[in-house]
């Protein structure tokens, strides 16, 4: 393992330890608080079909080509785009802006969570529970507190940020994803048993084929790419940290299956309850804030179960958003050959003022953009049209530029490692994967719909 420094040494994870980062960053708001509620609004058991064929395919295509270019090149995105494929630098700046967009609105949502379990773990969850729609609303309208969450969760990463990829990154990830498991096993199983359960187990596993349409696939499409953050930078900064010994292949695998069991625990932990007390699977976005408290409230032993669930969505947030903020990071010490602390620092500083206007978008600053507040408008524009663009280009890239043949030898470490799926990937990474990325993409951009082609 390379020595760390401020300057010059990057680091390089462990393969353990570049495991627990990426799984880390996979599993986060993405499963605990994303994909319950888009499986509550798309249809159930049909919406979760469709999201294992696409991570089958496209993710493990997308996941297995940023792995490979970030350590061929052991740069940040653009540094590694501009290394391959100096045309597709801009590629790299999208995976680059991408990441940067989607932490200065993660960090609210973190402070949404240090708020609710602060007050679980301090006996205010009664309040919580007895009106949790005007509670949500009141409190993400107000002008100061949720600002003020916010700033206390960035602080917590830029804490460990600054202490770099082994002694910051590595470590939390090492101590909060098998944490993170237990806490969710526990949940999932108290949620499960509970009297009426069945009906939300029903809904979450059986496939209804009649609510079957173009968004449930765009909406697991882009699932996919947010839950393991592709398209974003971050897969191809991990990677750049990484041995040449390491196993791509074998990682390319083994962070989405962790993150697929993640998503599926939370499934369970989250609709079966949902159903047994009679509350809506489709409540959408306020699914974990309101909903969830409400399910608390009425169960034996809530507080308990409330305050671990919303602690296990606060590590899962956090080792996300750290890797989210590492993207930059990566650029300005890579490319500006900043010190890591002040690059922390002066990010950190920028995103928590963007994040403000974000913030009170939700209340006294509600402008609108296209129909949509300053928060949902920024998500959109990251999720919706960057981040599957950002995987489209990676995909074009590695296929028809840099050339498959290229990518095998990084993978298989110049010919001292198996790649089993070496067609296979090829053929999804030239062919199936860009062809889906590019329909589903048109689609969620409202360009088919413009066209008249659905």
């Amino acid at each position: 393992m390379k020595a760390e420094s401020s300057k010059g040494t990057r680091g390089t994870f462990s393969n353990f330890g570049f495991l627990m980062a990426s799984v880390g960053s996979a599993v986060g708001l993405g499963n605990l608080w994303k994909f319950p509620y888009l499986t509550g609004t798309n249809g159930g058991g049909i919406f979760v079909l469709i999201y294992l064929c696409i991570l089958l395919t496209v993710g493990f295509a997308c996941m297995l080509g940023e792995m490979t270019i970030g350590r061929f090149t052991k740069l940040n995105p653009i540094g590694a785009y501009k290394k391959i494929a100096k045309k597709y630098t801009f590629a790299g700046v999208i995976g680059v802006v991408v990441a940067f967009l989607i932490v200065t609105y993660y960090n609210i949502i973190g402070g949404w969570i240090l708020k609710y379990l602060f007050s679980y773990i301090t006996g205010q969850s009664k309040f919580v529970s007895a009106s949790s729609e005007s509670f949500f609303g009141s409190f993400i309208s107000s002008p100061f507190e949720p600002i003020l969450w916010t700033f206390i969760f960035i602080v917590i990463n830029l804490f460990i940020l600054k202490a770099g990829v082994i002694k910051g990154i590595e470590r939390a990830s090492k101590f909060m994803m098998p944490l993170l498991f237990v806490l969710l096993i526990v949940t999932a199983i108290r949620s499960v048993t509970l009297p009426g359960a069945v009906e939300g187990i029903k809904f979450f596993l059986k496939p209804d084929l009649s609510k079957l349409s173009m968004s449930t696939v765009s909406a697991a499409l882009g699932q996919v790419f947010f839950s393991l953050s592709l398209g974003m930078g971050i897969t191809i900064t991990y990677g750049s940290y990484l041995s040449d010994s390491a196993n791509l292949e074998k990682n390319a695998v083994m962070v989405p299956l962790f993150d697929t069991i993640a998503a599926i625990l939370s499934g369970f932990a989250i609709l079966p309850a949902v159903f047994a007390f009679g509350f809506d699977p489709s409540e959408g976005p306020g699914l974990i804030f309101v909903t969830l408290p409400s399910v608390f409230g009425s169960m034996p032993g809530g507080v308990i179960f409330g305050s671990l669930f919303f602690l296990l969505v606060l590590f899962a947030a956090i080792t996300s958003s750290l890797s989210l903020l590492e993207v930059p990071t990566s650029y300005l010490i890579d490319n500006k050959n900043w010190d890591r602390k002040k690059a922390v620092y002066v990010l950190s500083a920028i995103i928590f003022l963007i994040s403000i206007p974000e913030s009170l978008s939700n209340g006294v600053w509600e402008m609108k953009f296209f129909g949509m507040t300053f928060f949902d408008f920024v998500g959109y524009i990251a999720e919706a049209v960057l981040m599957p663009l950002c995987g489209l280009l990676m995909c074009i890239v590695i296929g028809h530029v840099w050339g498959t043949d290229k990518a095998t030898e990084e993978i298989t470490n110049h010919g001292t490692l198996e790649f089993k799926a070496k067609s296979y990937w090829s053929v999804l990474i030239k062919y199936i994967a860009p062809v889906l990325i590019l329909l589903i993409w048109l689609n969620s951009t409202g360009i088919l719909s413009l066209l008249g082609l659905v």
